[in-house]
């Protein structure tokens, strides 16, 4: 029979690639992580891990594998949480930043809805400013999204750089005759107004090439060669570059934040944000 910790470990390692995230993030040490592994490949007769990689990859085994522990994992989820002593119940409204719905959320909301299935989450995304607007007229009861840095409200999840992204950076002309053309999402986004800073600081003509409410909009325009992109650095999408050097200015950190509506059901907001609090981290962090 099947250990399902040994399958948790199995599905948090390929999340995360990373045995020290992993473990991290169980509450374990990477050893037990390691152990984990080798007794679900013993229990199975199959190799599991890619050991010839430098990165965490899955075998051809271990990818037919994933689909049945997660469902294994879903299935004690739910059933736990229904006879178990807490049923969380009730209907929990989110807000989360577009960049973070892009890169971060899957598996959060995958783990949520295994823990808490008699939970009914209603997820609302849009830029930060947008959802701190919505939470202040009791539209949202907990917001997932960035700050400037300085700013005091919300629960502080980790800083991370702002950098410029572009398909093609060596080609980019910048200079007089030359405004930095910006791909950004609309006015009042952070890293839009960071960027506007910034170049206007360094006294660097600038002119928005394409605007947008979607990354994946912002994306597809810059890896058409548009032109330039902020975003955070561990969130810099597929296809592009950072732009290195001194050739465009140092942007500010930004910080992703939680933020609890006062008067929101307590314990299904603290259950989502104690989930998110465990999961979220710039990519790479070890």
């Amino acid at each position: 029979m099947l250990n399902l910790v040994h399958l948790a470990s199995f599905v948090r390692l390929h999340e995360t690639g990373s045995f020290t995230l992993a473990a991290e993030q169980l509450g374990i040490g990477q050893s037990t992580v390691t152990h984990h592994i080798q007794r679900l490949e013993q229990s199975l007769g199959r190799q599991l891990i890619d050991r010839t990689t430098h990165r965490v990859k899955l075998t051809t085994e271990g990818e037919a594998l994933l689909s049945y522990a997660r469902g294994m994992l879903d299935l004690n989820g739910r059933v736990m949480s229904i006879f178990g002593e807490s049923r969380l119940r009730g209907r929990l409204r989110l807000g989360v930043s577009e960049d973070v719905v892009a890169n971060r959320l899957t598996g959060i909301l995958e783990d949520f809805i295994r823990l808490y299935p008699l939970v009914d989450l209603e997820l609302t995304v849009a830029l930060s400013v947008e959802l701190y607007r919505m939470q202040d007229v009791g539209d949202l009861d907990l917001v997932l999204a960035k700050r400037h840095i300085g700013e005091a409200h919300g629960r502080l999840l980790y800083r991370e750089p702002l950098v410029w992204l572009a398909r093609d950076p060596d080609l980019l002309q910048f200079g007089p005759g030359y405004p930095v053309p910006l791909i950004a999402f609309p006015a009042p986004s952070i890293t839009r107004k960071v960027a506007q800073d910034a170049l206007d600081g360094a006294k660097l003509p600038w002119r928005i090439v394409c605007t947008c409410g979607s990354l994946a909009g912002l994306t597809a325009a810059a890896r058409a060669g548009m032109g330039v992109l902020v975003q955070p650095r561990s969130m810099a999408p597929e296809g592009l570059k950072e732009v290195t050097g001194d050739r465009l200015p140092v942007l500010e950190d930004v910080e992703f934040v939680l933020v609890q509506r006062r008067g929101a059901d307590a314990a299904l907001a603290e259950a989502l944000s104690s989930l998110i609090s465990q999961r979220i981290r710039p990519h790479g962090t070890v």
